[in-house]
């Protein structure tokens, strides 16, 4: 397995995060919150979806949570 990706937020499609998650990567986004950059882990474990952000830690159970996760957060290029 290859280390973490780390890509900038609208650079890739939900496709494409999703095939990298569901291959065991980790992918590390850096978004603007108050003013300063802040790491956004995403991640699957075979079951869950986490989206782990500097204030929260997401879950989704479904795949089409995930994608709506990252189309809602703007982590996905819109398609």
């Amino acid at each position: 397995m290859d280390g973490p990706l780390r890509i900038e937020p609208g650079e890739r499609s939900a496709d494409e995060i999703l095939d990298e998650l569901r291959a065991g990567r980790r992918i590390l986004i850096g978004v603007e919150v108050a003013g300063g950059t802040h790491e956004v882990v995403l991640r699957y474990d075979g079951e869950t979806y986490h989206c782990d952000t500097p204030t929260n830690l997401h879950r989704h159970t479904e795949e089409a949570e995930m994608r709506s996760c990252l189309y809602r957060m703007g982590y996905a290029a819109e398609e």
